[in-house]
């Protein structure tokens, strides 16, 4: 196959059959996550509440390859392998040299990339016997997913929203109670992390970090029922490293290797999808390229964020984990690019930029959204608010290939569509979208409430 071809597609046959863990492949273990009453590291015992023990062991595994389960390959097969396209008429809109591809995720039921651990994480939990799982969603995208995989193994599924997103995309909720999900705004008056938030700002815009704890609490309390996560977790990256198995595998029909790899990073799911695969590459010297994480200048969790053992919810109900953070009680504002409002970023992600594996850099909204636009007008395609990020990055290295004359190899994952993210695009359109000025003070103050956890 040419390198000119505009769509490169893999057959059901050569769909990944095992998830990779990057863990063994790096150069040292990331920090063990922590209890946060004992401080020591937790054990299966403290995360069997929550999680099945299937998804614990996936957790804290040290194997570099995890065998997907059949029943789970067999949902896969309904949009995977999902395709990889080559942006002939961005590139030509652009007047660059460079060489853009991008691996669609929005083929699938939820529109994302989301259901690639939702499908495997209501798999394991239904196999266990759990009758119903909670979950906190910021665009509505991972609620979507969640709903949709539930519902294919007969569980049921409530899901907290940030207020923020619930507001502006009241389709999200729509699309979720159609596959059966039933789905709060958040903070919601349903639980006392919610009842708590509301008392302190009754007009609070949420977060993701509130919706966690509203989600985890009434996950806690009912044996039947555990919690889902769409993002962060060690074995919630792991499943998403189909987007890259796959990547490599299309890219190697048309001979191309990346220069570049760019990904939107909110909690780190989607990027280290598409990255964890390629740097597997890297580490053992068969190709070197630059790995460029792109999140919001108003949620900026790597490149402002200190490195330090903090709670992944707002209420300080999880175990702590050491990662990049804003402080868990930071409130981003309430951009359209509603996946991208976490505080902090995935543990496995801080520990692999803490190693200078990867780089990272911020994107103001209306900078994405233009990008989103002139990728809309060329390939078309309407990308959800969050990818918007990561194309505005390689936009921009493509004007520099523009300059150089360089003809760069530039890799990114379209994660998902927005075609319920309209109203944001007519914001944009209309002239009415404002950038965010990233808050010194309340990162600052936020931060100032870190746990204390010694050296």
């Amino acid at each position: 196959m040419s390198d000119d071809a505009t769509k490169i597609l893999l057959s059901e046959s050569e769909m990944p059959t095992s998830w990779y863990n990057i863990v063994p492949d790096l150069p040292s273990p990331p920090p063990p996550v922590l209890h946060p009453g004992t401080l020591q590291p937790v054990g299966p015992d403290d995360l069997a509440p929550l999680f099945p023990m299937a998804l614990i062991e996936q957790e804290v595994t040290t194997e570099r390859y995890v065998t997907i389960p059949p029943e789970v390959l067999e949902v896969y097969r309904l949009w995977r392998p999902s395709p990889l396209y080559r942006a002939h008429r961005l590139e030509k809109a652009l007047g660059t040299p460079a060489k853009i591809y991008y691996k669609y995720e929005g083929v699938s039921p939820a529109g994302s990339h989301k259901p690639n651990t939702a499908v495997p994480q209501a798999y394991y939990n239904a196999s266990a016997g759990i009758r119903r799982l909670t979950t906190e969603t910021g665009a509505g995208q991972w609620g979507t997913a969640l709903a949709f995989a539930a519902a294919q193994f007969g569980l049921e599924c409530e899901i907290w929203q940030v207020r923020a997103s619930y507001d502006q995309k009241p389709y999200r909720k729509l699309m979720i109670e159609t596959f059966g999900g039933t789905v709060h705004p958040s903070p919601s008056e349903l639980t006392e992390a919610g009842r708590k938030m509301l008392a302190d700002d009754p007009d609070s815009p949420g977060s993701l970090g509130i919706a966690i704890s509203e989600a985890v609490e009434v996950a806690a309390q009912h044996p039947d029922t555990n919690y889902a996560l769409g993002s962060v977790l060690n074995h919630v990256l792991l499943h998403q490293t189909v987007i890259g198995e796959e990547a490599l595998l299309q890219l190697a029909k048309v001979g191309a290797v990346p220069d570049v790899i760019v990904g939107c990073t909110g909690g780190g799911s989607n990027f280290a999808g598409l990255a964890f695969p390629f740097l597997r590459e890297k580490l053992a010297g068969r190709m070197a390229p630059v790995i460029r994480a792109v999140e919001p200048a108003s949620c900026p969790s790597l490149t402002k964020g200190v490195y330090a053992y903090d709670f992944g919810d707002t209420a300080g109900m999880t175990p702590l984990m050491k990662m990049h953070t804003l402080g868990h009680d930071f409130i981003p504002d309430p951009i359209h690019a509603g996946g991208l409002r976490y505080h902090g970023m995935a543990p496995l992600i801080s520990h692999v930029y803490e190693l200078g594996l990867m780089e990272a850099v911020a994107k103001t909204q209306r900078e994405c959204f233009e990008a989103g636009v002139a990728f809309a007008r060329s390939e078309g395609i309407i990308p959800a608010p969050e990818p918007t990020h990561a194309l505005a990055a390689c936009i921009e290295e493509a004007l520099r290939c523009k300059e150089t004359g360089e003809s760069k190899v530039i890799l990114t994952a379209l994660c998902g569509h927005g075609h319920l993210d309209l109203p944001a695009y007519g914001k944009f359109l209309s002239g009415e979208m404002a950038d965010h000025a990233l808050s010194g003070e309340a990162v600052a103050a936020a931060q100032s409430r870190l746990p204390a956890v010694p050296a």
